[in-house]
């Protein structure tokens, strides 16, 4: 896929429910390589509804920004859970499980950054 810089209304990106997500965590691929041909970051808004959650995971390689924009939830991080609420940045290194799940009333809307856009070596 050819590379070009762009600007795109964020409704034209369509909402994906990718695999380990349940119950309505839904996210919107802005900068992807599927998408757009990046190739050095991931970078997605997602909304979770309230239950909905991304199962138990880890990456090899991958490093994840999570910037919280609405809502509150339980993330879990190599076995500790805390709460998380607006504004609220998390960062996660390869190797850590990690889960989040909706566990407020509205949605829970955020933005995540992931380089390198693979996990594989």
């Amino acid at each position: 896929m050819e590379r070009q810089a762009f600007v795109r209304p964020i409704a034209e990106v369509p909402w994906d429910e990718l695999p380990g997500h349940h119950g309505g965590a839904l996210s919107k691929l802005l900068v992807h390589p599927d998408r757009t041909g990046s190739r050095q970051i991931d970078y997605r808004i997602s909304c979770y509804a309230p239950k909905a959650y991304v199962a138990l995971h880890s990456h090899k390689l991958q490093e994840q920004v999570y910037h919280v924009l609405e809502g509150e939830g339980l993330i879990e991080i190599a076995g500790e859970r805390r709460v998380v609420r607006r504004h609220d940045v998390i960062f996660l290194p390869p190797g850590v499980p990690h889960t989040l799940q909706n566990t407020g009333t509205e949605n829970l809307v955020f933005i995540v950054a992931t380089a390198p856009v693979t996990d594989e070596a």
